[in-house]
């Protein structure tokens, strides 16, 4: 005689999540059973970055107390209007970061700051804010970040050349020995990564690593390409 045995949901769950483990570890032994090659590949591309974050900190140290951080925020806003800059799209009002905090409260005195992150589209208008801005004393102008608006539709590009690229490979050292790539067993997107270059300067994710535009020079304020690359792995079946 069969006695009824009665099972928990939890118990149920649990069993279901333990054969599908076991099935997955299964299935994974029997393709690596297989003949099969191994390969990986990396694909890079340079592109423009279309979204510019300055940092801009207005201060009534700017112009020695002569005017008030209201006066000095109406006139960059006249500035950049001016420009055809977008403010109630591109301007917003930032918390005042603790590198600032440093910078500007290093004395006794109590300074009243204001700070803004303006986005900009291209490095040349970057450069041209902060040479419109530097005449109204405006000078504490930092690049925050730099973006690429439509990496992610970039990545998914380059994993597909990725992946071509580790088809020929495949093929090309299977060629000497005589035999036949087959299908795709297994593929990882096993690594992406992007490179913020910056002329002349070691740009990175730190702020403490930004530079003062008004030490930059060039017009386009020395943003380069960035740099996207992405690496694949493949496993082929040899037939």
């Amino acid at each position: 005689m069969i006695k009824n045995v009665k099972l928990n949901m939890p118990k149920i769950i649990f069993l279901i999540f333990a054969l599908q483990a076991f099935i997955s570890v299964s299935q994974t032994q029997n393709f690596l059973e297989k003949p099969y090659l191994e390969t990986g590949a990396t694909y890079t591309t340079d592109v423009i970055p279309d979204r510019i974050y300055l940092n801009i900190a207005i201060s009534e140290k700017d112009t020695r107390g002569k005017a008030s951080i209201e006066v000095l925020e109406n006139q960059m806003i006249s500035k950049l209007s001016a420009m055809g800059i977008d403010v109630k799209a591109q301007l917003t009002v930032s918390d005042l970061s603790s590198d600032f905090k440093k910078y500007f409260l290093r004395k006794t005195d109590v300074i009243k700051i204001k700070q803004f992150i303006l986005l900009i589209y291209d490095a040349q208008t970057a450069g041209r804010v902060a040479k419109e801005l530097e005449q109204i004393n405006i000078s504490n102008i930092r690049i925050n970040k730099i973006e690429y608006s439509k990496l992610e539709e970039l990545k998914i590009e380059l994993r597909g050349k990725a992946i071509a690229k580790a088809k020929r490979q495949a093929e090309s050292m299977l060629k000497p020995l005589n035999q036949q790539l087959g299908k795709a067993l297994y593929v990882s997107d096993s690594d992406s990564r992007v490179s913020e270059l910056l002329r002349g300067s070691n740009y990175g994710s730190n702020t403490s690593n930004f530079v003062p535009l008004s030490e930059v020079s060039t017009p386009d304020i020395g943003i380069k390409e960035m740099k996207v690359q992405v690496a694949v792995t493949v496993y082929f079946e040899i037939l």
